[in-house]
């Protein structure tokens, strides 16, 4: 089986989102491919980064703190330890390409494992995620070359790509992530429970029909629902 997922590293629900689903799969035992694709909450980001908080503030205004206080406390039962004091608000452009070269270069299991290091470097450890030798330093920790990441990162290479994803993301009709695309045929949108996740990769197994599961939490126009 294939599932694709449609996700942003500065989406915190797709974090929480991956928790959930990581844990499915490890219940569910079976063969299942998992690759990340590409999707922008703020597409327009400047290239330079600036704090976390204080963008929120700006976009959301009195509101924008409790969205992150309800995402640090379930984040907190999911193992995940938000810190939107520290987190910058960056252009997630670099860390696609990445990903993309993550699963071309060294496979899906690799790419998933960036995708993990590339969300907790962004909400964790305040990392600027935009940042060239920030990425490096995050791709290199999760096993990818050194070298042929400067290299890459230094130039264009896989930049067309990842438009190109992007852009697929949008005729598909994704707005807003994380979006579970199961064997091509079946989206499942949002943070969904566990249980729920489950669920739907042994229907999609069995063949037995579409999974209808409504819609979790989500981010979409670079905010997330409370």
């Amino acid at each position: 089986m294939k599932v694709e997922i449609y996700s942003d590293i500065a989406c915190p629900w797709c974090y929480i989102g991956k928790r959930r689903f990581d844990r499915a799969l490890a219940q569910f035992g079976g063969d299942v491919e998992v690759v990340y694709r590409p999707y922008q909450l703020v597409p327009d980001a400047p290239a330079t980064a600036s704090p976390h908080r204080a963008w929120l503030a700006e976009r959301y205004g009195p509101q924008s703190r409790a969205m992150d206080d309800r995402v640090t406390a379930l984040g907190k039962t999911e193992g995940i330890d938000y810190d939107f004091d520290a987190a910058l608000h960056a252009n997630t452009f670099l860390g696609h390409r990445l990903l993309h070269l993550a699963e071309t270069e060294y496979g899906a299991k690799v790419q998933g494992e960036l995708k993990e290091a590339l969300l907790k470097a962004h909400f964790s450890d305040g990392v600027d995620v935009g940042d060239r030798a920030a990425l490096t330093e995050v791709a290199v920790a999760a096993g990818l070359d050194r070298a042929r990441v400067a290299e890459y990162l230094a130039g264009e290479e896989g930049a067309a790509e990842v438009r190109a994803q992007l852009a697929e993301g949008r005729q598909l009709g994704i707005s807003a992530v994380p979006t579970f695309v199961f064997e091509g045929q079946w989206a499942v949108q949002g943070g969904q429970e566990t249980e729920t996740f489950l669920k739907v990769l042994q229907q999609v197994a069995s063949e037995t029909g579409t999974a209808e599961t409504g819609e979790g939490e989500a981010c979409a126009d670079g905010a997330c629902a409370i």
